[in-house]
Order: C-alpha cells, then sequence, then structure tokens
C-alpha cells in the first residue's frame, strides 16, 4: 500500500509539471537508445510503449488519445502496455519487457507513470518520449514519420 501511495504522489507530481499539450522530448536525456533491435515479433512497425498504472491519473488523461492511436494505427503500428498498477502486474511488465528487448526501457521508466514512447524496433533508437500527453497531434507526427521510413 505504501508503494501505491508513492507511485500515485509521483504521478500527481507529474501531471503539475506537464502541460496538457506537452510536447514530446525527441531524445530523452535519460535514454536515447535501448542498444539493440527489439523482439522479431516487433520488427518492421513503431512501437508505442506506455507505463500504465489504473490508479494514475495521468494515465486516465491520455487514455482517449492511446485508444484512438490504436484504432487509427491497427495493423502498422505496435502498442505495448507495461501496467505497473501493483507487484504483480509490475512482475509481469518485467516479463514481458525482457521478452520483447524493452527490459533498459521498463528498468528506466516503470516509476514514471503516463509515460508513453515511441521506439524504432531495429536498432531501440527511442524516437520520442511523452509525459501525461493527450495532444495526438504530438504522437501522430512522429508515428508518421517512422512510417515513411
Amino acid at each position: 500500500m505504501r508503494v501505491q501511495s508513492w507511485f500515485a504522489a509521483l504521478c500527481l507530481v507529474s501531471l503539475s509539471f506537464a502541460a496538457p499539450g506537452a510536447q514530446a522530448s525527441p531524445t530523452p536525456a535519460d535514454l536515447e537508445t535501448l542498444g539493440a533491435p527489439l523482439a522479431p515479433e516487433l520488427q518492421g512497425k513503431p512501437v508505442v510503449v506506455d507505463v500504465f498504472a489504473t490508479w494514475c491519473p495521468g494515465c486516465k488523461n491520455i487514455a482517449s488519445t492511446l485508444q484512438t492511436l490504436r484504432t487509427e494505427y491497427k495493423g502498422k503500428v505496435n502498442f505495448v502496455v507495461l501496467d505497473v498498477t501493483d507487484r504483480t502486474t509490475s512482475q509481469q511488465s518485467q516479463q514481458l519487457a525482457q521478452k520483447l528487448g524493452l527490459s533498459k526501457y521498463f528498468e528506466a521508466n516503470k516509476a514514471s507513470t503516463s509515460t508513453v514512447a515511441i521506439i524504432d524496433p531495429v536498432n531501440g533508437k527511442v524516437l520520442a518520449q511523452f509525459q501525461n500527453n493527450p495532444n495526438k497531434e504530438s504522437y501522430t507526427t512522429v508515428l508518421n514519420t517512422a512510417l515513411a521510413r
């Protein structure tokens, strides 16, 4: 329970720093590349990775945007949700991240709910990273550029 409260506080703090139309960080300071290609099942399409928790207000804020993106980019983009709601889902997400080649990303961002990254699966490069950003155009700009390559 104490961990959940800490995560909730962290999420609320992130809300106070992120404007509703927050822009992407084209090269996240703490993680520019995962250092290796992602898993074979993710190849051929950009990967959208969402660090999510059911108790996170920022996650709820961006949920409709991410659902719209899933619908609009179905079959063109891979979507991965890393659920850190509790210890069990965090462990499952850690295993999923390991399987998909996203362990480095998960370790760097597991405490940053409402974080969404767009990753090039060929080289593991983080193309953009967003924090509590419901602005659909921010995502589509990066995704359309990645798909045009």
